[in-house]
């Protein structure tokens, strides 16, 4: 028997609504990670054809480039206003944001609080790596105390530059949202539970319950000058104690849903 011989089963492939393409992502960067969840649950949702993305700017600029699906850019900050804008002429269309911290918890603060508290129907997986990524690894409003950037070399100070953004904590407390959870990239245990998170999401916005946000931890190993598994073991060490997992809103029109 020769090896063409064996029999061969298909367990792992691509999802079809994610592009064939090389990555312009660093190594070890999760954004991939993220995107191909985020493709898995379209795919076995067979939502595909419905779906409306809007991407942010930042690293995941070119996110529309990746998936499948019908995609639009917002400027700096703005994807919520622009889901929010979409959802309501196209109400029978699933509408999701892909933003990092740089974009949503800094210019984009006042649109996603607003996008929130209505309660607008769209979701937002959101990737926190704690700094500016695509522009130089600056610090963020999700910098860590004491944590080293390009622009706060010696580390931040939370007595000149105020301490990090809790954005999942944030949002929890605002009537309209209805799904709102942290969840990491750091090792496949949290990876399937980041997947089961974004399926709950669209979830909720497929039953018309609301605003929901899955929060991701994400790593950047060039901008925080590590090693993709250094990038990982932080993640675990550093960020998760300042950023605790765990679902921070569940409202109890959702905790039916899931049963």
């Amino acid at each position: 028997m020769t090896l063409a011989d064996v029999p061969t089963k298909v367990v792992y492939s691509r999802p079809e609504s994610l592009d064939d393409r090389v990555t312009h992502y660093c190594p070890g960067c999760t954004h991939g990670i993220a995107h191909r969840l985020v493709a898995e649950v379209l795919d076995e949702m067979g939502i595909v054809e419905n779906t409306i993305g809007v991407a942010s700017v930042g690293c995941s600029v070119f996110s529309y480039n990746y998936f499948n699906v019908d995609f639009v850019e917002a400027a700096h900050g703005r994807a919520p206003a622009m889901a929010t804008g979409i959802k309501r002429v196209y109400p029978d269309h699933f509408v999701f944001t892909y933003q990092g911290d740089g974009d949503l918890a800094s210019i984009g603060m006042g649109e996603i609080v607003g996008a929130a508290s209505r309660g607008e129907k769209i979701t937002v997986i959101f990737l926190n790596n704690a700094n500016y990524g695509m522009t130089g690894g600056q610090m963020a409003p999700t910098t860590l105390p004491g944590q080293k950037t390009t622009s706060s070399p010696t580390g931040r100070d939370v007595n000149r530059q105020g301490y990090p953004i809790q954005t999942a904590e944030l949002l929890s407390t605002l009537e309209g949202a209805s799904y709102v959870v942290r969840r990491s990239l750091h090792n496949s245990r949290e990876v399937r539970r980041a997947k089961q998170a974004i399926r709950t999401a669209f979830e909720v916005q497929k039953a018309g319950l609301g605003f929901s946000l899955v929060e991701l931890l994400s790593t950047c190993p060039t901008n925080w000058a590590m090693t993709p598994v250094e990038a990982r073991e932080w993640v675990e060490e550093r960020m998760i104690p300042v950023y605790p997992l765990g679902d921070y809103k569940v409202s109890a029109a959702v905790a039916a849903l899931k049963k």
